[in-house]
Order: structure tokens, then sequence, then C-alpha cells
């Protein structure tokens, strides 16, 4: 059965549209690295937001489930909100790492706990069996709030001529996000909303019964396994497209007469914008992609071998200076995960019991952080030593040593 374009699923799309309203992410290495840090410090930032979202995560899945997922929501919008206004007036590293941290707990409470509100959704409206399609549909219009904030934030740079007014302006979509998930409909807060220590108790030990005999099933621990390693590999990386778009930038003879900051902000801007475009459109069809395939397991098994694969030749390219076709490969590795971001979703998803979704997905998420805390210190500790090229070569021959041992089984 079919879904319908509702109301519900407008204000999902706008959900999406407004979270990745995220006016600094295609500039945040450029920030650190302009603040004077080094590669290395700037893996141990992204390991201290993956360890700590880590730690987080699950107490923030359970939480969730057993308080309320729009409160949880709510709570997390704020979070990000004060880490924003810390990023905007941090002059040393312990700044940033406390605005590191922040932003971290906004996303342990936000990540797994939407997905399951949607998941709810389709199990209420009976569209169960078009997890792959809404999601992807949803997940699209994310992409696309991600290249509209990249040429808001290459204008806002432009014009400025200095990153921290991104952060500043990223709080007002969060504003609005806040009050978006207060007007969602109130049976999407889950189906368990006792307050009292003792309710909270009881709820706590039936999500972690439930929980720990999902994960007894080792195709389910391996699915797991399947979707996070990528995602975490993807997190790791994808923002050291940035200093290689500067690279390219100094070797293109267009806008000379533009400060070397300038250029770099119109060319960040003009080339996220793209890739978030095509991301977009990746997403919203990954539903057509997931059914040329007989099983789900095949795609994800696909996309995890190549998208390694990928992101390898293009830091040895980058290592060689051919800096162009290191940028279009690396673009393909940001394309991979929006393919299979959807499927790998709805694959956990198909084999979890539904009322511990949110802790559920908040495991995937926190396999994620994981794979991407450890791959993130070992990028920035190579890239210091041996350069970001060679420093992706390693990371990715890294991940390729579990990969056989994560391969889902064709069922």
């Amino acid at each position: 059965m079919a879904f319908k374009k509702d109301i519900q699923y407008y204000k999902f799309c706008l959900y999406g549209f407004l979270k990745n309203q995220r006016f600094f992410e295609p500039f945040f290495i450029l920030y650190l690295l302009d603040k004077g840090f080094g590669f290395l410090e700037i893996g141990t930032i992204y390991t201290i937001r993956e360890i700590t979202r880590n730690i987080f995560e699950v107490p923030a899945g359970f939480g969730a489930d057993a308080l309320g997922r729009k409160k949880t929501m709510m709570a997390s919008f704020g979070l990000y909100i004060i880490s924003f206004l810390v990023y905007w007036q941090a002059n040393t590293y312990v700044v940033l790492i406390v605005a590191t941290l922040f932003f971290a707990l906004a996303d342990a409470f936000r990540t797994g706990t939407h997905k399951a509100m949607i998941f709810d959704y389709l199990q209420r409206m009976g569209w169960s069996d078009q997890k792959v399609h809404y999601y992807g549909h949803t997940r699209s219009w994310s992409q696309l709030g991600s290249a509209v904030s990249s040429l808001i934030a290459a204008s806002i740079i432009f014009i400025s001529g200095t990153y921290e007014l991104v952060f500043l302006f990223s709080g007002i979509p969060y504003f609005l996000g806040f009050f978006l998930i207060l007007s969602y409909p109130g049976y999407l807060d889950g189906k368990n909303q006792q307050f009292g220590i003792s309710g909270i108790r009881t709820r706590f030990k039936k999500v972690w019964k439930e929980f720990a005999l999902s994960l007894r099933q080792p195709e389910i621990l391996k699915a797991v396994a399947n979707v996070s390693s990528f995602s975490g590999y993807y997190q790791a990386v994808k923002d050291y497209l940035q200093p290689i778009i500067v690279s390219l930038t100094i070797t293109l003879p267009f806008l000379t007469s533009y400060r070397e900051e300038q250029r770099s902000a119109i060319f960040v801007g003009v080339i996220y914008f793209l890739i978030y475009l095509l991301t977009s459109a990746a997403s919203r069809n990954a539903g057509k992609f997931a059914d040329r395939f007989r099983h789900l397991s095949t795609p994800l098994n696909l996309t995890l071998v190549l998208g390694i694969l990928v992101g390898a030749v293009s830091g040895l390219l980058y290592h060689f200076e051919f800096i162009l076709v290191s940028v279009i490969l690396f673009i393909m590795v940001y394309l991979l995960e929006n393919l299979r971001m959807p499927v790998g979703v709805s694959y956990i998803g198909e084999n979890l019991n539904e009322d511990i979704l949110a802790t559920a997905l908040s495991v995937e998420s926190q396999g994620k952080t994981i794979f991407s805390a450890a791959l993130a210190f070992l990028l920035g500790l190579f890239a210091e030593k041996f350069g970001v090229g060679t420093g992706l070569v390693i990371v990715s021959g890294i991940l390729l040593v579990p990969v056989p041992f994560i391969l889902l089984r064709y069922r």
C-alpha cells in the first residue's frame, strides 16, 4: 500500500530540512584550521564528540521510549542551540571542547528518536512496508536542507569574512524546529509515559529485557555492524573534503580578484550545494534502488565495500595531486551513504521489536559513533603525520579488515 503525503508527512520533511540548517557544517574543519589547530587536534575534537555521543546514546534511547519522544527531541534542540552559542564565542581549545560536549549530548538525545516516531506513524497508518521509500523521501528533504544551508553559509562567510557567525545563525532554524516538534500529535510520544520513579524504573527494565532478547540474534548484531561501520566511516572522513576543495580552489583561475577566504567560501558553498542536491536525489530514490535487489542485504553489502574502496582511491589521487578527480570520487562516498542509509534503517527496523525502536536505532547509531570515534582520531593522526590523502588511504584500509565478517547473508 503506497503512503499518502498528508500533513504529518510534510512535518517530517520540514523537520529534516530544518535540522540540517547547520550553516557551519561545510566549513567546520576550515573553521578549526583557521583557529590554528592541527589535524591531530581536530581529530581529537571529533573523537570527543563521538565518544560523548556514544556514552549517552543508549540512555537517551531508553529515555525516549520511557519518558516520551517529543520531550526528548525538544531537549535535544535546546542543547543544540546552546552548543552553537558556545562555538560562536569559542576562543580556546577548552571552550571548543565544551561546545562539542553540548553538541554531542544533543545528538545523543535526537539520534534514533525521530526515526522511531516515523516508524510508529507508518505502523499506525498501515504503511510499514513503505519504510525505505518513506524514510528516503524525508531524508531527501534533509539533504535539500543541507544544500540550501551551504549556500546561505557561503554568503554569510563571504560578506562577514569570518566563520564564527555561521554558528550564531544556525540557532534560528533549530529554534523553529523546537516548535515544530511541539506540534507533532501526542500519540507519537510513544506508548509509555510514566513519570514516577517506580514507573520509570519498571519501563527501563521492560525496554532492556526486550532489547536484550532482540540482540541475542547474531544476524541482527551483524546488521547493526554492517550499517554502522560505513556510517561511522562516512562521519569520520566526510569533512576532510573541505581542505581538499580549498586545495582545488587554489589551482583554479577563477574569482582571483577576491581574497582567498572569499574564494574558498564560494567554491566550498557551491560544491556542497551540488553534493547535497545529489544526495537528496539519492535518498529520494533509495527505495527504487533497493527494489532492484531481491534482498535488502545485497545493496547494503555492495555499497559497504564500494564506498570504502572509493574513499581509499580518492585519498590516493589527492596524495598524487589529481585533486579534481579526488573530489569527484569523494562525492561518491556521500552518495553511497545516502543511498544505503534508508535501506539500512529499514533492514534493522524490520528485525527488531517495534516497542524498542528508539533504543534499537540508538544502538545502531552508537555502533556508528564507535567506528567514527576510532577512525576520526586515526585520520587526524595520520593526516597530521603523512597528509590528508595518505590518512584517507590508511583509514580506509583499516576499515576493510573486518568487512568480510559483517557482510549480511543473502536471505
